[in-house]
């Protein structure tokens, strides 16, 4: 789950980390009683969306009065935003965040992250911040320093030391970034983040560092212990059919191709979509209906999959191993019966009862073609597509 700029900022706040100060606006009214408000005498208008690249998508503005805040707000309240992070379709825009500008000298990149690997917390720097730090990790990485965070200690003096050596700190600014280092490790442990961004963490023309722009993902996983936070997701910026999917159980994700997939078993999944393109086809969806798939669950999958009109084929892959295979295939002819399925289907099942279930499919009235193994399967979903 993603948090909007405004509400990771007012977060970090609530940790002490220095922000700007700035207030959300959902109508261009409010945007330019809130540059009132604030004072000053330049603003930023900023789209809430949750992606990155705003500002090369238009989505970001600098404005020198109040009323060009609000005519700022009028040209991005409504609309479609398109990043390099959205896809062509981009993301609705349904509030901006007005903020005070600020007086900047440098711009830092500062990210606190899982490493997997380490099984621990990392931090992320780079002294070259802004809109191209992915260019930068790109094509220079030696220029971003990765920092491991123990769990068993916490972050210690020495890794804000490390972070202000690779920023090239000096005076207020390195002294802040101890106490800055340690709050967004307390956000990351207590708020069950995946990840806290900061891009660009600024030095300000008084040599303070300030919070610029704030990303938060929290764990999806952990948000029954997070329900205040919970309470602030924003389904309006999320993949309507992996909306559906979540509340479903199932895990879905979204693809750009035309033949859906529904199998039971993530590295199974990733297996069939890499087959499909090695036979010429493009997959349209990740689905993992899980180990232990009823007719029900495979009934809600086809539900899913076909509420996406570029779906042309769909291809079923199901191992029973702690699911029977008659029970899939049940689901199958259940699921085309009620869903007036009219694509074709292949089916790839292996495992418990699979004869029993190739034969069900074999004499039902309905037309579902059964497949002997994996890439025989995706061959005659490929073609069948096309």
């Amino acid at each position: 789950m993603n948090l909007h700029e405004y509400q990771a900022k007012a977060l970090l706040s609530r940790y002490q980390v220095p922000t700007a100060a700035g207030l959300a606006a959902d109508s261009p009214e409010r945007a330019e009683r809130s540059a009132q408000d604030l004072g000053g005498e330049r603003w930023v208008v900023k789209a809430q969306v949750h992606a990155g690249g705003r500002g090369k998508g238009g989505g970001v503005v600098l404005c020198d009065s109040p009323q060009a805040v609000r005519t700022a707000a009028g040209r991005l309240l409504g609309k479609r935003l398109v990043t390099p992070q959205t896809g062509s379709e981009g993301l609705p825009v349904d509030q901006v965040y007005v903020e005070q500008a600020s007086d900047i000298v440098r711009e830092l990149y500062l990210a606190l992250l899982l490493d997997r690997a380490a099984e621990s917390a990392c931090f992320v720097g780079s002294a070259a911040g802004g809109m191209d730090i992915e260019e930068v990790a790109r094509s220079t990485p030696e220029k971003v320093a990765r920092i491991r965070v123990p769990a068993a200690v916490g972050v210690m003096p020495y890794a804000a030391r490390q972070l202000s050596w690779v920023f090239g700190l000096e005076d207020q600014a390195a002294a802040q970034m101890e106490g800055l280092a340690s709050a967004l490790y307390r956000v990351f442990v207590e708020c069950d983040a995946s990840l806290v961004e900061i891009n660009p963490l600024v030095v300000t023309r008084q040599g303070s560092l300030l919070a610029l722009d704030a990303k938060i993902s929290l764990d999806d996983s952990a948000l029954f212990r997070q329900p205040e936070l919970r309470a602030q997701r924003d389904p309006g910026q999320e993949d309507e059919l992996e909306r559906r999917a979540a509340e479903a159980d199932l895990s879905y994700v979204s693809l750009d191709g035309s033949i859906a997939c529904m199998v039971n078993g993530a590295g199974l999944a990733m297996a069939t979509m890499d087959l499909i393109k090695l036979e010429g086809g493009e997959p349209a969806n990740f689905l993992d209906v899980g180990g232990a798939a009823d007719a029900a669950r495979v009934a809600a999958g086809f539900r899913l999959i076909l509420s996406n009109s570029k779906v042309r084929a769909i291809l079923v892959n199901i191992f029973g191993g702690i699911v029977r295979c008659d029970v899939i295939a049940e689901g199958i002819l259940q699921a085309v019966r009620e869903a007036s399925v009219d694509v074709p289907v292949v089916a790839r099942l292996e495992g418990t009862n699979a004869e029993q279930a190739r034969a069900m499919l074999g004499e039902s009235e309905i037309t579902v073609t059964a497949a002997s193994d994996l890439v025989e399967a995706a061959r005659i979903a490929v073609k069948v597509a096309a």
